[in-house]
């Protein structure tokens, strides 16, 4: 065999970020190899800087032609940091090709966050990889219960926590002002209006504070695309004010630990960064003022004891969350990976692994799997399609791509030239 290395599977940069975190975490000796798939959400090298996890190889693939890659059999252990249906078709479609050797990769899969919609549709989905990771006690109770329940081995749910929480626990510090970070998030609030609303209201408290500095940690450049759509960024929202930004108000990107090494209060509405910042013990306060519902993911946090409105926030509020809730979402855990390195020792030791057997097969599931392959580039027995579906030929394809791109393109230009450039010079993103 060569050096030991691990392949992290990614599609965005939210994906890369879990999947290399964990590569780091299961195989801290390994090699680290990258593969990222054509897409929308494919991450840019600015992206990929932010993370700060540098590959020591990279490459930008098709589904079909990562398939196809010896290397990628070659690896000790694969990482699956995708789409819940482009985990199945992989799945599905490397089981078939790796069938017959005597060494194949251990997969993984799991979630970049926490879970807290379509859990059965995404865990289904993951069903058939050797290690399913399970970022809480909470959820790998939930995993479970479900694999028992439709005659999958419960043991191939590995309890861990996410693996980019850490850093160093929070202290005040007098060198600075008091820091609020607003961190937002791509698709929640998903209306226009209620984006506005929350940064009139970030605006608001600096105003109100202006002894405070607060941050608005961005995702993602305008025209940049993540896991989930953007339509209105907040670098432009700026722009529409009722009142010109406070002093005190900045745009900030970065990785979010380097952010959160000078915040006092994180305010969000749901995202996953609510964790980073309770297991640092800082104060975090998830928002209700777009309502606790299904749709915002803040029903997550119903126990935590950290809902707050602006309303309490402009008040002083410095929540901090219920310890056993906490516990059970895997915050300060010791060593989290530790069952998952033991759980891939084990399948190593016990000789050559089995073949992959996603749950969803042409037996349990024909149509819904079929619909998946296809969509990924396969067909129904996980092979690459000769011709990409919705193909009209090569030329007029590759006009439509041009002509899309191309409109793209302007529009990006424009609203980078006459909105965000200025708008960035003047709050000063750092």
């Amino acid at each position: 065999m060569p050096d030991r290395r691990i392949a992290v599977l990614a599609d965005s940069d939210t994906r890369w970020k879990w999947g290399a975190s964990v590569a780091r975490q299961i195989a801290p000796g390994h090699a680290l190899d990258a593969w990222f798939l054509h897409g929308r959400s494919t991450p840019t090298e600015r992206q990929l800087a932010e993370v700060g996890i540098e590959p020591d190889t990279r490459r930008l693939v098709s589904a079909a032609e990562l398939v196809d890659d010896p290397d990628l059999a070659e690896a000790d252990v694969v990482v699956l940091a995708l789409l819940g249906g482009t985990v199945l078709a992989l799945t599905h479609s490397l089981g078939s090709v790796w069938e017959g050797r005597e060494h194949r990769p251990v997969t993984v899969s799991g979630y970049v966050g926490v879970v807290y919609e379509k859990m059965v549709d995404g865990l289904m989905t993951r069903a058939g990889t050797d290690l399913v990771l399970a970022n809480s006690a909470y959820d790998a109770c939930r995993f479970r219960s479900v694999f028992e329940n439709v005659g999958i081995d419960p043991e191939s749910v590995v309890e861990c926590a996410l693996p980019f929480l850490g850093g160093d626990p929070y202290r005040p510090s007098r060198d600075r002002p008091f820091t609020v970070t607003f961190a937002v998030q791509p698709s929640v609030p998903k209306e226009r209006g209620g984006r506005l609303k929350l940064l009139e209201r970030a605006a608001g408290h600096a105003r109100r504070h202006p002894e405070r500095q607060v941050l608005i940690k961005l995702r993602s450049l305008p025209g940049e695309q993540t896991t989930h759509v953007e339509s209105d960024p907040y670098q432009l929202l700026i722009t529409d004010l009722t009142e010109p930004p406070p002093p005190n108000l900045r745009l900030v990107y970065g990785n979010m630990g380097e952010v959160l090494d000078r915040t006092d209060l994180l305010v969000t509405v749901s995202s996953t960064a609510a964790l980073e910042s309770m297991h640092r013990r800082i104060p975090t306060a998830i928002l209700t003022d777009m309502g606790v519902r299904e749709a915002h993911g803040n029903h997550y946090f119903v126990r935590s004891g950290c809902l707050a409105s602006w309303d309490d926030i402009d008040a002083g509020a410095l929540p901090q969350p219920d310890p056993a809730w906490a516990a059970a979402q895997g915050i300060g855990k010791d060593d989290p990976y530790a069952a998952a390195r033991t759980r891939i020792t084990a399948l190593r030791a016990a000789g050559p692994l089995p073949p992959l057997r996603p749950y969803y097969s042409p037996r349990t599931a024909e149509i819904y799997l079929t619909s998946i392959l296809r969509a990924n580039g396969f067909d129904e027995k996980g092979r690459p399609l000769l011709v990409p579906l919705g193909a009209g030929g090569p030329g007029r394809a590759r006009k439509a791509v041009r002509r899309v791109a191309g409109r793209s393109a302007r529009k990006l230009y424009r609203m980078g030239h006459q909105r965000v450039a200025p708008a960035l010079r003047r709050w000063g993103a750092g």
